[in-house]
């Protein structure tokens, strides 16, 4: 398995140098005192010795040994459970906590970058932080202050762990048809009882609790998802000292076997009368749900840029090292047998499209980080609403873009190594397996186009949207605004597809739907394009500092405006055909 190298160089610069994050920090009043520009600059240094040292040898061991199942117990790969006692150390659970129990109130756009580099090392072994966070966010902000104090801090430690338990086997997307039960108990506690599936970290070693979000419903609630309750159910009972108790009535039947992420269990949760706490309101679970939900949906989305960083690195330095035939332009290597397979088209075709894809990805998710963090620390109510809205925008566009053209660059990363990134020695092909479940859980890709264009732009009129795109045209109507041209016709393009699509839609309930994928694409490259306008702006106004890395974000960008934008082109066409293609079949034609 190659080497993962953390990307600190160009994480520093999207930080720091295109969206000067130190600057935004020292106005928030939250943040001020919390983070400055060295202290970021020190997590990252740590972080990337955490997950290249720690994380990364661990990655392929953990895929050939995987998670093992026995009677109800989980064991995680041998290293796993020392690796991730050293983990919990350093804080990283607790990177963006809440400070008032324990966790360390890092910004988003630091913990997105350290995300990244977590992924990249390792997608199983990340998962079972990934979830524990998220189930953090969920209790912080719905749960009574008890549930607060008395799982909270445990829990940003890393001695206890977070799951999220949605899913039931008649029941997927379609939460209302769960058929789990909570029944009140006098004491104020509830006895859940139902079979949940698809559970991340259900069941594992690592730990020494495990704390179920599990969605269930009350007697006579509503139907549908109006009638969905949440609750906090630990696997082992919590006594009022805080200190562990009995087992509770929580077990895991079995684990699946998987494509990839083998490390990662992932679990079918049995509830047989289990003790559980309500979180938030009764019959407003879902909601309640979403706060975790949403944060899983841009942790999972930039599981797609770890997993295209690691498949670049690995693609970069063998078509440096594999010697095939001689560049088309005669000889670049006269004192060998041939040339590196770097200088040939296809090959640099591969390559810079991973490495537009993937940076582009990185600084979009610092953006979406950086309106994150708007939301939550700004003390301006028109700033902090604005920001709201962009990340209710811009969350289904991050999960679904970054999932699938992160799939896109580990192809292509397979693709440069020829016959050896079939070969599981080389690491390519587990990058493959592991990324394509990027595209399936927490909301597949079809279901977050479908919410992007018809939640978040057809049903509001396109609100949120001229939001987004006043901001970009801001910025390509300033004097000397590298590729203002070509960005000013893709957000022009965007704008009048969407209102297009927002017309057609109100006479054929079919046209959401079919050109919902499309559209995200297209959303997605155009919001790429900003990025690297930004980026180019940055790297031109610096070249000099570092000529080599600021002109290869010149060429990179370069390369993304002729060859990969125009493929907005493609899609604008495809969207345009409307939807009486895909009809053009009965069902038993198929």
């Amino acid at each position: 398995m190659p080497d993962y190298t953390a990307p600190l160089r160009d994480l520093r610069f999207v930080l720091h140098d295109v969206f000067e994050a130190p600057s935004l920090w020292a106005r928030l009043p939250a943040l001020a005192e919390t983070v400055d520009a060295d202290t970021a600059d020190a997590i990252l240094e740590e972080a990337g010795k955490v997950t290249s040292s720690l994380i990364a040898p661990l990655n392929r061991s953990g895929d050939e040994e995987g998670a093992q199942w026995y009677a109800g117990e989980v064991r995680t790969p041998a290293g796993f459970k020392e690796a991730y006692a050293t983990y919990i150390e350093g804080g990283w659970v607790g990177l963006s906590g809440n400070p008032a129990y324990g966790g360390m109130g890092m910004p988003k756009m630091l913990a997105v970058a350290f995300e990244e580099m977590l992924y990249g090392a390792g997608s199983s072994f990340a998962l079972y932080s990934a979830l524990s966070s998220g189930a953090c966010l969920a209790i912080d902000a719905h749960a009574s202050e008890q549930l607060k104090n008395t799982y909270l801090p445990p829990m940003y430690e890393g001695r206890w762990a977070g799951s999220m338990c949605l899913t039931e086997a008649h029941a997927g997307t379609d939460l209302g048809l769960i058929r789990t039960r909570a029944e009140a108990q006098a004491d104020g506690s509830y006895r859940i009882s139902g079979s949940k599936i698809f559970i991340t970290g259900g069941e594992q070693d690592l730990t020494e609790n495990i704390i179920h979000l599990v969605l269930a419903k009350l007697p006579e609630a509503p139907t549908g998802a109006r009638g969905i309750s949440l609750f906090l159910v630990p696997k082992v009972l919590v006594n009022a000292d805080g200190s562990l108790g009995a087992s509770n009535a929580v077990s895991c039947g079995s684990i699946e076997h998987k494509m990839g992420i083998k490390a990662s269990a992932t679990c079918v949760m049995n509830f047989d009368g289990a003790t559980g706490y309500l979180i938030g309101e009764p019959n407003k679970g879902l909601a309640a749900m979403f706060t975790m939900m949403n944060y899983e949906r841009l942790s999972i989305g930039i599981q797609g840029i770890g997993c295209a960083e690691a498949s670049y690195q690995a693609a970069r330095d063998y078509a440096c090292e594999r010697l095939q035939s001689r560049a088309a332009s005669g000889p670049q290597a006269a004192d060998k047998a041939a040339d590196p397979i770097i200088v040939h088209a296809d090959v640099r075709r591969m390559l810079l499209s991973m490495k537009a894809m993937t940076e582009g990805g990185r600084a979009f998710a610092c953006y979406v980080g950086q309106q994150l963090d708007l939301a939550k620390f700004s003390d301006d109510i028109a700033e902090q609403q604005h920001a709201e809205t962009l990340v209710a925008l811009l969350t289904p566009v991050a999960k679904a873009f970054f999932t699938d053209t992160g799939l896109d660059s580990c192809i292509h990363g397979q693709q440069v190594f020829g016959g050896h990134g079939y070969i599981r020695e080389w690491g390519q092909e587990q990058l493959v397996r592991d990324v394509r479940i990027a595209q399936i859980y927490e909301g597949t890709n079809g279901i977050q186009a479908l919410d992007l264009l018809g939640r978040k732009v057809i049903a509001n009129g396109g609100v949120a949207l001229r939001q987004f795109t006043a901001e970009i045209r801001r910025f390509a109507e300033q004097p000397g605004s590298p590729y203002a041209v070509e960005l000013l016709d893709a957000i022009e393009r965007l704008e009048n597809l969407s209102a297009w699509l927002q017309q057609r839609s109100a006479s054929n309930p079919h046209e959401t739907g079919a050109a919902s994928v499309e559209y995200l694409h297209l959303f997605g490259y155009t919001a790429y394009a900003w990025m690297w306008a930004r980026m180019a702006a940055v790297a031109q106004a610096k070249r000099g500092e570092d000529e080599a890395f600021y002109s290869a974000k010149l060429a990179t960008a370069a390369f993304f405006f002729a060859r990969l934008l125009p493929r907005t082109l493609g899609l604008e066409a495809s969207i345009r055909a409307g939807s009486d293609a895909l009809y053009g079949l009965a069902a038993e034609q198929f």
